[in-house]
């Protein structure tokens, strides 16, 4: 559903043309908009009251044609320049830009509000992206393994007890050197080894093996977002 696609897939389907993913993120980042809009004039842009709000809304859309995805460039980044050059082009037009007050005569209260609206924005959208390619990065290590997204949820335990024994199991093969090199290396578990340090039964070891290999691989990379679904804390689990 359109709804629950981060940004970075609304826009990429946008730019290939689909009009209900660039309608989701128009509506998503209206809020934004505005508020570059509204320190571009200097006073607050209300939507279907002030042409300004139409202007920065033709703006971002043109900013989505306009967007070269890998070209080093933040879309908000490039979004508010345009906004902001396009509302510059719509005051001349109108010969009103003498009207147009500095962001200096806001109150400073009013200014840091818009600021920090912004800067909120561009950080949820830079996190996202960082988050879809921490994701597609944990599986193509997976795939080295032999294990993809679907082979994990199969083998996910179902009881919290069995889950709990499984993360146990990957954090003592995260935290030893020997048991790390023997998984990097045989792409597999040392089972006799693990079966001896946590006394636990072979075949419950192999029986929750893609789990175990996949959390193991987990606390051992720089996944700061994925690791929290396990909850490891930042900094334990990795390789000293």
């Amino acid at each position: 559903m359109l709804s629950e696609a981060d940004p970075s897939q609304l826009l990429l389907r946008a730019r290939e043309g689909d009009t209900g993913a660039r309608e989701e993120l128009i509506r998503r980042f209206t809020p934004f908009i505005l508020a570059v809009v509204s320190r571009v004039t200097g006073h607050f842009i209300r939507l279907g009251e002030d042409d300004e709000a139409s202007v920065g809304l033709m703006a971002f859309n043109e900013a989505i044609d306009s967007f070269r995805p890998g070209g080093g460039a933040n879309f908000l980044t490039l979004a508010e320049t345009i906004i902001r050059r396009r509302l510059i082009d719509y005051f001349r037009r109108e010969g009103r830009h003498r009207q147009v007050l500095s962001l200096q005569t806001l109150d400073n209260e009013t200014a840091a509000a818009l600021d920090s609206q912004v800067e909120e924005e561009i950080n949820l959208v830079n996190e996202l992206a960082d988050r879809r390619r921490e994701i597609e990065r944990y599986r193509e290590e997976l795939a080295s393994f032999g294990i993809t997204f679907k082979d994990l949820v199969k083998a996910t335990p179902q009881h919290r007890d069995a889950r709990d024994r499984a993360l146990a199991a990957a954090r003592v093969v995260a935290d030893n050197p020997l048991f790390r090199r023997y998984l990097t290396e045989h792409k597999t578990l040392p089972l006799k080894a693990l079966e001896q340090s946590l006394d636990t039964s072979r075949k419950t070891l192999e029986r929750h093996r893609k789990y175990i290999i996949a959390a193991a691989v987990m606390l051992m990379g720089d996944y700061e977002y994925l690791a929290d679904y396990i909850g490891h804390s930042k900094g334990s689990g990795r390789n000293g």
